[in-house]
């Protein structure tokens, strides 16, 4: 490839064409391709690298922990996780329909690990996603609230398809956390999906945020059209999961009982 074709395509920010082309004009001198055939296979690795560069910020955007996939859960460990079920949501057909999902359980059973393992599936799938505590959510409000930021930070969670909102029920939340919730879930009711986890059952939720009767107001929408996920078990962090419990000789015990028989005698 000449360089002035180089640079033509460097000003059309043509990149991902850029880089294949010499491959491409290889491959098709070759094997006798056309210019309509040598052409969009150059205009396929363009795309291929725009839609890779969208993935990308797209994560980043997400703000996850973590990436996580699904394929790297260790669903043998805990049966109480219903495999078709979370692969069913991994269809993201619960987003296009603009329904919302509570997963309930203990702290580290794989709450956390599979929602965004989920949002992860939804980028690739073309869907803005966002994660965030519900420790983050209460403190980008109040901050933003210190400047008068509200609508600014109010419009960061009601743009993504999915809004992803980890860890309800870790520890008691500050004032009007309620209020700001509340908001969330009512501008994102019926329009765009919504995920939480919370370690704790719904009925604490009102001593949580300290305000009941904004909980009984956001569960009164988020759960209208929600799946509900329970999940059960030891901790998926757990160092000693999956390891079988060392096994005894019955006849070293009942030698050692014995022997003491003996002594006690």
């Amino acid at each position: 490839m000449n360089e002035s074709l180089q640079t033509a395509l460097k000003k059309l920010r043509l990149s991902g064409m850029a880089q294949s082309l010499d491959i491409r004009l290889q491959e098709a001198a070759g094997n006798g391709l056309n210019h309509v055939e040598f052409l969009e296979l150059a205009v396929q690795d363009e795309l291929a690298v725009r839609a890779d560069r969208r993935i990308n910020r797209r994560i980043k955007a997400a703000s996850f922990r973590e990436i996580k996939t699904l394929d790297d859960f260790d669903f043998s460990f805990n049966p109480s996780i219903k495999k078709q079920q979370i692969y069913d949501l991994a269809t993201c057909r619960f987003i296009r329909e603009a329904r919302d999902v509570l997963w309930m359980g203990p702290p580290g059973v794989g709450k956390s690990f599979l929602v965004q393992a989920l949002g992860y599936q939804a980028i690739k799938s073309g869907f803005l996603v966002y994660y965030r505590s519900v420790f983050d959510v209460v403190r980008d409000f109040l901050q933003d609230e210190a400047f008068e930021g509200q609508d600014k930070v109010l419009s960061r969670y009601l743009k993504p398809d999915l809004l992803i909102i980890d860890d309800m029920g870790m520890k008691q939340l500050p004032k009007r956390s309620g209020e700001f919730l509340f908001e969330i879930i009512m501008r994102r009711y019926e329009l765009k999906s919504t995920m939480m986890t919370s370690n704790r059952p719904v009925q604490d939720w009102g001593k949580l945020i300290g305000d009941v009767p904004a909980a009984s107001a956001i569960l009164d929408r988020f759960l209208h059209h929600a799946e509900v996920i329970e999940i059960t078990g030891k901790s998926y962090r757990d160092p000693n999961r999956g390891k079988q419990p060392p096994k005894t000789n019955p006849k070293k015990r009942r030698g050692r009982q014995d022997n003491s028989q003996g002594e006690s005698s």
